[in-house]
């Protein structure tokens, strides 16, 4: 037992460390390539916080481990609005950039909405299992390329016309140190490698935590998992409340969500089709409830995530994960 929880703690440690060489690493080589700070905030930065994800659900695949990856995604997306923007709003309200509520959070619940129905085989298609088949996953990445262009064509707009919220995500790249050619590459290419064997100590040491304790493998994958590998979006979006960056708070864990739904699972899926394993449609369904919730929150109040929504939003994960361990006893 105490092996696996090393290899858990070693895994998150080495995909924390290998997606914030590669953020490093790729957005210099972006700069010198001459893409526009905002364009690379809104794809490099933001695929990096979501790298643990992706190379967590791509080693459980080609592992078989389909449980694992499964409560991966799911788990981090309820822990991102439930656990982390609930911890967010508490240690600062959280004001909502009109494009977050009209484009953002609407594309999120949609993912979330199409990720419920797409899990329904054996009602829609009479299947004999329920799965997100590689039909399933080009469905999801079809999407996410939707979203991404619009969302690239309007920050370029808004940057031009002087919004704030485009002008703070500029900056923010623009922030990070100028790198050399060499220094690039080896950051590019550590980060992979320590992204690779995080992945591979993280599944491994998973599957054997949820064997020794005699618990399904989506419970890890939806909880311990899960909160390690929404570790960047949560420093990320603390350090930016704290500066008062309430935007770029939101937005990150918003747009992480996205990334994780349509991108990642879509490519995973896409590789290697996912089962929904057992009780996870429930799962779902509460992705979907908190995904919901969240658009009367950033609508009411001035647009404003007060602390009472907040702490809303923390009761609502505590329940969760009490249902959680209820069902596995």
């Amino acid at each position: 037992m105490p092996l696996q929880i090393l290899l858990i703690v070693v895994g998150l440690g080495s995909l924390l460390i290998g997606g914030e060489w590669l953020v490093r690493g790729s957005s210099a080589v972006a700069r010198k390539l001459g893409i526009a700070p905002v364009v690379i905030g809104l794809t490099i930065v933001a695929f990096g916080t979501s790298s643990p994800e992706l190379i967590v659900n791509l080693a459980a695949s080609f592992k078989g481990n389909g449980e694992i990856g499964f409560g991966n995604i799911v788990g981090s997306n309820i822990a991102n609005i439930a656990l982390l923007l609930g911890l967010t709003a508490l240690i600062k309200p959280i004001v909502a950039h009109p494009s977050i509520v009209t484009r953002e959070i609407p594309m999120m619940v949609l993912a979330a909405l199409v990720g419920v129905v797409l899990a329904y085989d054996q009602a829609l298609n009479a299947w004999p299992v329920d799965v997100w088949s590689r039909g399933d996953g080009l469905v999801f990445l079809l999407l996410f390329g939707v979203f991404m262009y619009y969302t690239i064509a309007d920050a370029l707009r808004q940057r031009e016309t002087g919004d704030p919220y485009a002008q703070d995500v500029d900056r923010q790249t623009q922030g990070m140190a100028k790198l050399s050619a060499t220094r690039c590459a080896l950051l590019i290419v550590g980060g992979l490698a320590a992204l690779g064997i995080g992945g591979e100590l993280t599944v491994r040491g998973a599957t054997g935590l949820a064997r020794g304790l005699g618990v399904p493998e989506v419970v890890i994958g939806l909880t311990l998992v899960a909160v390690g590998t929404s570790l960047p979006e949560m420093v990320t979006s603390i350090i930016a409340a704290r500066k008062g960056q309430s935007d770029l708070a939101l937005g990150n864990i918003v747009g992480s969500n996205i990334f994780n739904i349509l991108f990642i699972t879509g490519l995973s899926s896409t590789i290697y089709p996912e089962a929904i394993p057992p009780r996870g449609h429930a799962d779902l369904w509460v992705m979907l409830v908190f995904s919901v919730l969240l658009l009367p929150m950033a609508i009411t109040d001035k647009r404003t995530i007060t602390r009472a929504e907040g702490a809303v939003l923390l009761t609502g994960y505590t329940g969760y994960v009490g249902y959680l361990a209820y069902a596995s006893l």
